[in-house]
């Protein structure tokens, strides 16, 4: 048993229990360009559950009929954690949110309305009267289809603070069981939420009855201390994203808030369910699946969270790590062993280096993955770790995808004007288009809109090398944007042509998703004649 195991044991007695409220699937795909697929949520939503997350918020369903879709799958699908559904003040959003979640084990209605001067008067137009009805009216609709309601006063920690209290109040004595103070525009400061929560919890008379919630925003870059901030005052749920995901510099990141409270649990008396060695794997999957790279020094699972470069720390780490590492790295999933992997190694090895990596996949995506790399290992010398992890996220990110690139031969050269012959496998029909362009990028690119028909805008082209060396995979990045829809994927290849292709009709495939609603067309009667 690892010395972080026998700590968290031995202080668990002591410590009050703290919920894990994950909206990924909600706050979190709100981020510009992070859509993910009808599949990709419900794989995001399975190992949400299985490491140990209390509430999984799948989405908002009145916002489409995707979203709906969605939230009903997972509602019915997961088999551990409550399955909640965001919904605005408006009765019909309620409604179709109960209808959304009515099939989980343990449903939850999050409802919420906007409670700040600021937000009252431009954003609803409203007087705090009709405010107060409106929460009153709200949280008794939910109250109507659930138990388990949870109600938010958005803007929480710009809000007066009597009139805060008011609809707290209010919203408890209607029936709702969670109370979030969420700093949804990440103004505030850990001393300041705190002493918000604290305050609402004295004055409020009927606060026993509810459980307080911290929803922060990372604006200020203060997420994760405001978060801590709001335990200390008495909430007793975290809501958090994978990576940090969300609306504008996203959310408090849930590996970071799990990990600080096991790591400092000396002086955060408070304890989880959530299985740590999976955060390392629950990051990588939601990467692949919104297409956000990890930045490389993101705490806990970003790529050198435990590498470590200076003589002098290096010097340290070989006599003790406990030195320059506060955490060891298989608390969080990551393993040190390393297995040199190249065009002779064998299915299981391949299998335990993935293991490693933090992948677990099914017996056809191990399938698919080891042919992929037996390809490369093929036509690079050395594989490396960072390779595989490629190589698997990018299979990930083009799961399911009706548009396929299946062959591309470029003309490139000093003389011009560049040429691209590309095929594309497009719901089961190959078709094959040659374009020109000013390089060859672009004339890929330019084969690619002849082939499907859009008007989407190149907002991003983005390549950097996997690892080092002339034989270094690349992986390319690719923003387009599409009647205010902005989508962002990724591609990897040896050949930096062939992972633009890729990352390129990734994009498009993600914005036909936005585009349709759930609702497919034949993608072959949008081919150009």
């Amino acid at each position: 048993m690892s010395n972080d195991n026998v700590k968290s044991q031995s202080t668990a007695s002591n410590r009050d229990r703290v919920l894990i409220f994950d909206t990924t699937l909600r706050d979190g795909e709100q981020s510009p360009g992070a859509t993910m697929t009808f599949e990709e949520k419900l794989e995001v939503a399975d190992i949400l559950d299985v490491m140990g997350v209390d509430i999984i918020e799948a989405g908002f369903p009145i916002a489409s009929e995707g979203d709906f879709e969605a939230v009903t799958a997972i509602a019915k699908r997961v088999k551990n954690a409550t399955v909640a559904g965001l919904a605005r003040a408006a009765l019909n959003d309620i409604d179709r949110c109960a209808e959304a979640v009515k099939h989980a084990r343990r449903a939850r209605i999050h409802t919420f309305i906007s409670t700040s001067p600021l937000h009252m008067k431009y954003k609803l137009q409203k007087e705090p009267h009709e405010v107060l009805e409106m929460v009153t009216a709200q949280v008794a609709r939910a109250r109507n289809y659930v138990e388990d309601v949870e109600w938010s006063a958005e803007d929480g920690t710009r809000t007066e603070i009597d009139f805060l209290c008011r609809t707290v109040e209010a919203a408890i004595k209607a029936g709702a069981t969670t109370i979030n103070i969420p700093d949804t525009v990440g103004y505030t400061v850990p001393e300041e939420y705190e002493r918000i929560f604290r305050t609402v919890r004295e004055r409020v008379p009927n606060s026993d009855k509810a459980i307080f919630s911290v929803h922060c925003h990372n604006d200020l870059g203060l997420a994760v201390a405001n978060t801590l901030a709001g335990l200390a005052g008495g909430a007793r749920q975290i809501e958090c994203t994978i990576n940090g995901i969300g609306e504008r510099a996203g959310n408090a990141a849930l590996e970071e808030v799990v990990m600080a409270l096991r790591t400092r649990a000396d002086v955060l008396p408070y304890q989880n369910q959530i299985e740590t060695t999976m955060l390392t794997r629950a990051s990588k999957l939601v990467s692949a699946v919104t297409s956000f790279p990890v930045q490389y020094n993101k705490a806990i699972v970003g790529r050198n969270a435990f590498a470590h470069e200076s003589g002098i720390h290096q010097d340290g780490m070989l006599k003790n790590a406990q030195t320059y590492e506060i955490m060891t790295p298989a608390s969080v999933g990551v393993s040190k062993t390393s297995l040199v992997m190249g065009k002779h190694s064998g299915r299981n090895a391949f299998r335990s280096k993935l293991k490693e990596l933090g992948y677990d996949l099914g017996d056809n995506a191990l399938n698919d993955a080891f042919k992929r790399f037996k390809d490369l290992a093929d036509r690079k010398k050395i594989v490396y770790d960072e390779d595989i992890e490629a190589l698997v996220d990018d299979e990930i990110g083009h799961a399911g995808e009706r548009i396929k690139v299946e062959a591309l031969t470029v003309i490139a050269g000093t003389m011009g004007p560049q040429t691209a012959t590309l095929t594309l496998n497009i719901d089961g029909q190959t078709v094959t288009k040659q374009a020109t362009g000013n390089g060859p990028v672009d004339a890929i690119f330019n084969a690619i809109k002849a082939l499907v028909a859009n008007e989407a805008v190149l907002e991003l082209y983005q390549v950097q090398a996997v690892t080092e060396g002339t034989d270094a995979q690349a992986e390319v990045s690719v923003r387009l944007a599409e009647n205010g829809r902005s989508v962002t994927a990724k591609g990897a290849d040896p050949d930096t042509l062939v992972a633009s292709a890729r990352a390129y009709v990734a994009a498009l495939n993600k914005l036909m998703v936005k585009r349709l609603k759930g609702k497919p067309e034949p993608m072959t009667a949008r081919l150009k004649p």
